[in-house]
């Protein structure tokens, strides 16, 4: 499982590392997008962070229970209680894609399609990053930065850390 903040690099690396590894690759978002028919930030907009939470968070536990490779999971996932649970109960290991504040900031732009990114990123990022920050600490097995990395990089550094907690 990859954690991390909007723009750490969860979905780019998730890809890279999965292929890497031979697995298969989902996204969380994508995940919810499918089962709800529509986008997040339509799913924000017309139920709600709270309703967009609740699914995110079946999304979560079923992937949990019934995917077997490399999962990102959105930034705001680990607010959800049942879902920190499950991540911690589940085995697996959690690899936290840190970034700083700047970083993240160039990387998602104007954050389009971020809703809660939505009419000034970088600030947004900095509450969310301390707020996020307790809960990714708490549940990853692993921490990695991606600041000034490409994916590639972080992917085999991700698979080299993985290789050593599970040897084949």
């Amino acid at each position: 499982m990859l954690i991390g903040l909007p723009g750490a690099g969860k979905t780019t690396t998730g890809r890279r590392l999965a292929a890497g590894l031979g697995v298969a690759f989902a996204d969380s978002d994508r995940m919810v997008e499918q089962r709800a028919g529509r986008a997040v930030a339509e799913i924000f907009a017309a139920d709600g962070e709270g309703a967009f939470r609740a699914l995110e968070a079946q999304v979560i536990a079923d992937a949990l229970r019934d995917f077997g490779g490399v999962l990102a999971l959105g930034g705001g996932a680990v607010l959800s209680e049942s879902t920190r649970a499950a991540l911690a109960g589940s085995g697996s290991p959690v690899v936290l894609l840190r970034a700083s504040v700047r970083s993240l900031s160039r990387r998602v732009g104007t954050g389009k399609g971020r809703p809660l990114l939505a009419g000034g990123p970088a600030a947004k990022l900095a509450v969310l990053a301390s707020d996020r920050g307790p809960l990714y600490r708490e549940l990853a097995t692993h921490v990695v930065t991606t600041d000034r990395r490409s994916s590639s990089r972080v992917a085999t550094e991700i698979a080299a850390l993985l290789a050593k907690v599970n040897p084949q």
